[in-house]
């Protein structure tokens, strides 16, 4: 009961026990970054299925082989599965060892650096592909339609979903922060 003598609402998210928009989020951001991490591992592992639809220098990296194109390859592996654990840890328990500070900052950081990476290839992407923007140099449309279709598209979505789930995160910390006695 609160001083007004009502009972404080209840989402109907947590009435009905079902997960809320920012956990859903947080799930689905987590699932986009592993996705995402298996693939540059498949490629650091040698894999070479698909690495013609990135183009660029990374295609011919891959193409020349050697040490580099593993360890940047294993880098952007590490750099995914850390973006999927800190969404996780803004819904997980274990998350909790995190300072909430560190832990938001950190999560609004990635979002906002995946959104603006992955918004900017897709916009400039869809210009070329569509003729508004005419590159002086070559352009492999075959991998520009794959950036924006997928790669770059991926990075965009991904970074979405951590961006509500960030926001759902301050939104609850910001709650219980209200809730603590105040000390004298």
């Amino acid at each position: 009961m609160s001083r007004t003598g009502h009972k404080p609402r209840r989402s109907a998210a947590r009435v009905s026990g079902s997960p809320g928009l920012g956990t859903i989020a947080a799930y689905a951001a987590a699932v986009a970054a592993f996705t995402y991490a298996l693939i540059s591992l498949y490629w650091a592992v040698g894999g070479r299925g698909l690495v013609s639809t990135v183009g660029g220098y990374v295609e011919q990296f891959a193409h020349r082989g050697g040490a580099i194109p593993v360890l940047v390859a294993l880098a952007a592996t590490v750099a995914k599965v850390a973006g999927g654990l800190l969404a996780l840890a803004l819904v997980r328990p274990w998350g909790r060892v995190v300072p909430p500070r560190w832990l938001l900052a950190g999560a609004a950081a990635a979002s906002a650096l995946l959104v603006a990476y992955g918004a900017v290839n897709v916009a400039a992407g869809a210009l070329v592909l569509s003729g508004v923007i005419h590159p002086a140099g070559s352009v492999d449309r075959t991998a520009l339609r794959w950036h924006v279709g997928v790669w770059d598209l991926w990075f965009l979505v991904w970074g979405t979903m951590l961006a509500l789930a960030t926001a759902s995160y301050w939104r609850r910390s910001r709650a219980d922060g209200a809730r603590k006695p105040v000390a004298n």
